[in-house]
Parts: C-alpha cells; structure tokens; sequence
C-alpha cells in the first residue's frame, strides 16, 4: 500500500508529464470523484463536507468554461452544458437535492467519456497519419 506522500509524488509526476488533453481528462476525472464524495456525504447527512467536495466541482466546471475556444460552434454547445451542470450543482448544494446532483454527475459523465472517445479516435487518426 502506498502512503501519502508517495501518492501525492505520483499524482504531481501524472500532472506534470500529462499532455493537455490527459489533463482535461484529469480533470473529468476528480469532478465526478468530488461529486460522488459530494452526493455520500449528503445522503450521510455531513452537509459540511458535501458542501466543501461541490464547491471543488463547480471550480473545475468553471475552469473548463473558462478555457472553450468559443470560435468553434461546438464549443457553445459544450458551453450550454456546463452551465446547465453548474446550475445543478449549485441548486443541488442549496436545496440539499441528492436528485440534482446526480444529474450533475451524469452530465459529467457523459462529457468525459465523450472527451475519452475524442482523445481515442484523434490518437488512432495520428498513428495511421504517421
């Protein structure tokens, strides 16, 4: 079993020798986590703790918001959903709505696999260009 400080190195060399589309799939990644942790936690009643875990989420929403190239079409698209995903974690985190986060963590889902398959067709495209 690895201790903590040696998950944490691994976890810093991952981040650091991740090219951007493995970071934004990180990314995906600790969103659904920190939501999932998020939605335990409420269900358990630790409304605290539920609170801090979405607010890590709506972050990361806000970060991939923030870095669309809005030149593209599809972007504005992808923009639309994030924003319905943050109203659903924000009024999920105000009604105490475990319904709404879970929407949320669809939403998420969906968008991360979308991306996963993205990234798998773009690396095949690459490797028959080669």
């Amino acid at each position: 079993m690895m201790n903590p400080a040696m998950a944490n190195a691994y976890k810093n060399q991952q981040i650091m020798t991740s090219s951007p589309e493995q970071l934004t799939l990180l990314l995906y990644n600790g969103a659904i986590r920190f939501l999932t942790e998020s939605i335990l936690a409420m269900e358990q009643g630790d409304m605290p703790k539920s609170h801090k875990a979405n607010l890590r989420v709506q972050e990361i929403v806000t970060e991939f918001v923030r870095t669309l190239d809005m030149s593209y079409e599809m972007s504005k698209t992808w923009a639309q959903l994030y924003e319905y995903t943050e109203y659903c974690l924000i009024q999920g985190n105000i009604k105490k709505d475990v319904s709404l986060l879970q929407q949320a963590k669809g939403m998420l889902t969906e968008l991360r696999d979308t991306w996963a398959e993205a990234m798998k067709k773009t690396h095949m495209s690459r490797a028959v260009g080669r």
